[in-house]
């Protein structure tokens, strides 16, 4: 049954994307579909050090079929190989597909940062598009009925891979590089898009995508100054703001606890830090099982799982592993800069429909993995720190998955409202109170 309807809605996304995709997408026009994890268009080969290419520096581009669930559809889409770098500021080589809309005119774009949460490379959005659909790819082709509105509004798409081709989770910082270096690349003379250096760019995203959209956000005043001046605006929703507030938020849920072998792994990976060795054996087990897994392998099959589960005695509050502390600092958006842009922030709160009934103490509730006062007090702080063009929702009574269906309209009549040049509106001073943001205190071990 759920093939089944994965396939029509399959057949009615492709059908809106072919009205509104590259002219002349045909057969003969593409590349062969499949990428294999062994594809080489993944990887950097050239003869200069990866280090000597400027950020957003076009390395490799073909053209294929655009796939759902691995089926071809009859429009093309561009992908490109470019530079970018990793979440410890290391050269690193990314890949971010591009889909042109013929009813517009290469003026106005919108990045979208797919919610495809996985520790497996192969999960990224590219490589669902390309043909090849692993498990974690289902969730990315989920998110074409996202996709085909923009198209229909005249938008140019950008979808990058927002998780860097090592599938570093949840590294704020790292998404931010791969998002905005994936503009720069898109919009590049090289690509050959219809796009340029004067193409408007709005940024949308949601649960995952909502980390790279907001840290893009944040960092490209200072990363990307150049992107930054043709932002309009940025659309997310099911935000990750303090992801240790997080941990403790979905510790002993039913569903969503999931994501706490994954966000130790994520940050372990993304900083080069060992943290298996804090782990006691059934923790060491679920690292190993989870840790080329996507959301799918993780989402209920660990019910009522907690850190102290996982961790040696000794290590039973996370707070007592420093490598740990530092790490989730560096990705606490709370710490980070105040982006420039006008804001749309969607946000629930009714996670208790979705398995996760925590309500600790300074963190309080939120939409079953998502943490709502983090949401309102980075909300806050925004409009505290010189951004007043902050737009914040929140549904009480609605979990994450729901939220999404809310959120998604929304954001793009509001992204409309923005590249027709309105005033973005403000709920600044109406937002209500949150939690503190501040960076973890390590703790003794015990």
């Amino acid at each position: 049954m759920f093939r089944h309807t994965k396939r029509v809605l399959a057949t009615a996304i492709a059908t809106v994307l072919a009205a509104t995709a590259i002219p002349g997408a045909t057969a003969a026009a593409a590349t062969p579909s499949t990428a294999e994890a062994s594809d080489p268009f993944y990887t950097y080969d050239g003869g200069e050090p990866l280090s000597s290419y400027a950020a957003g520096t076009v390395l490799k581009k073909r053209t294929l079929h655009y796939h759902i669930e691995g089926l071809p559809a009859p429009v093309t889409a561009v992908q490109l190989l470019y530079r970018t770098r990793d979440a410890q500021d290391r050269p690193a080589a990314n890949v971010t597909t591009v889909v042109r809309s013929i009813t517009g005119d290469g003026s106005k774009a919108v990045s979208y940062q797919s919610f495809y949460d996985s520790l497996n490379p192969k999960d990224g959005p590219s490589r669902a598009i390309a043909g090849d659909v692993a498990l974690g790819g289902v969730i990315a082709n989920t998110e074409n009925v996202f996709l085909a509105p923009l198209l229909v509004k005249g938008y140019n798409v950008v979808i990058p891979d927002t998780e860097g081709q090592t599938a570093d989770f949840a590294a704020g910082p790292e998404y931010a590089a791969n998002t905005l270096d994936s503009i720069r690349a898109a919009t590049g003379p090289e690509a050959g898009t219809g796009m340029n250096t004067d193409t408007r760019v709005a940024l949308m995203g949601y649960s995952g995508g909502s980390i790279a959209t907001n840290w893009a956000a944040a960092l490209a005043p200072t990363y990307a100054p150049d992107i930054n001046k043709r932002l309009v605006g940025f659309a997310e929703g099911g935000l990750l703001a303090d992801p240790a507030h997080n941990l403790k938020y979905v510790n002993g849920s039913l569903v969503w606890s999931g994501v706490i072998p994954m966000a130790i792994i994520g940050v372990a990976r993304s900083y080069g830090i060992d943290l298996k060795k804090y782990m006691n054996s059934y923790g060491q087990r679920v690292y190993e099982e989870v840790e080329h897994g996507s959301l799918l392998n993780a989402l209920g099959h660990y019910p009522g799982l907690t850190w102290k589960k996982l961790a040696k005695p000794q290590y039973a509050d996370p707070n007592s592993v420093m490598e740990f502390v530092e790490a989730v600092n560096k990705i606490n958006l709370g710490s980070a800069a105040t982006p420039t842009i006008p804001a749309l922030i969607v946000q629930g709160d009714g996670g208790t429909a979705e398995g996760t009934f925590g309500n600790v103490p300074g963190i309080g509730t939120g939409d079953g993995v998502m943490v709502s006062g983090d949401v309102r007090a980075l909300a806050r702080q925004y409009c505290a720190t010189g951004n007043d063009s902050i737009t914040f929702h929140q549904h009480n009574l609605l979990g994450h998955v729901p939220v999404a269906v809310a959120w998604a309209p929304e954001a793009i009549t509001w992204l409309a409202d923005r590249f027709a040049g309105r005033t973005a509106p403000s709920d600044c001073g109406h937002i209500p109170p949150g939690n503190s943001l501040a960076p973890e205190q390590p703790t003794p071990v015990s």
